[in-house]
């Protein structure tokens, strides 16, 4: 690992209510180093989906700065937020997010095509090959089983060759033996890209295989108790 690519100081995200303001994210302040693997836990609304989103560049904080390979993303108008992500930012999603007028192979070469990368095609193959798909290349996503769907999610995430992978709930919608078999895979790559990953989970044992764990806890970074004298 070398450097810190992705990083964030006094995050706050407030959003209108009838009552007046929430406050989601309370003071945010995390530094990842390149090729690190971080989970980020806690309980239902505590703020780890709007923390993601933030750190990659998908919604704007109330107050605070984010720094993307190296970009203040907090600076930028969406467009060039987009292209920030375009260039560096992969994503695996709780449900999957594909299209469904595409099949499996048009699914992964899309975000490849956008960025003009030449061989989409072969490229986008090659990862299908990868997470065990090559003979579902031509299936539609209605036509694929949900640990199918989200191998196809992988292989657009990976294909594109992401400094930062975001990984949200990837196995919350597959039954345990699935969302196993989905992890190692996740994992698997994240270690043959060398990519940075950051997940946001409910399973402990998925948060477990990171090197490095985020608690929050209403919308705040929960340090870890000190050891007892």
């Amino acid at each position: 690992m070398s450097g810190c690519i992705l990083r964030a100081r006094a995050v706050v995200k407030r959003v209108p209510v009838a009552e007046g303001e929430l406050t989601i994210l309370d003071g945010i302040d995390l530094a990842v180093d390149t090729g690190a693997q971080v989970a980020v836990v806690g309980e239902s609304g505590s703020g780890k989906t709007t923390l993601l989103s933030i750190l990659a560049g998908l919604d704007l904080p109330t107050s605070g700065d984010v720094w993307l390979d190296g970009d203040e993303i907090t600076a930028m108008d969406e467009e060039q937020r987009a292209r920030v992500r375009a260039r560096c930012v992969g994503f695996v999603f709780q449900t999957f997010q594909l299209i469904d007028s595409l099949t499996a192979l048009e699914n992964v070469m899309l975000p490849l095509e956008l960025r003009g990368q030449r061989q989409a095609r072969e490229v986008a193959l090659g990862f299908l090959e990868r997470v065990g798909l090559g003979a579902r290349t031509t299936h539609y996503p209605r036509h694929l089983s949900g640990g199918e769907q989200q191998r196809v999610a992988i292989a657009r995430a990976f294909a594109s060759g992401p400094k930062v992978l975001f990984a949200d709930e990837p196995t919350g919608n597959l039954d345990a033996a699935t969302g196993g078999k989905i992890a190692d895979l996740v994992f698997e790559l994240n270690r043959e890209t060398g990519a940075t990953l950051m997940l946001v989970t409910h399973d402990t044992a998925l948060a477990g295989r990171c090197a490095e764990v985020i608690t929050l806890e209403a919308g705040r970074m929960k340090l870890p108790r000190e050891p007892a004298p």
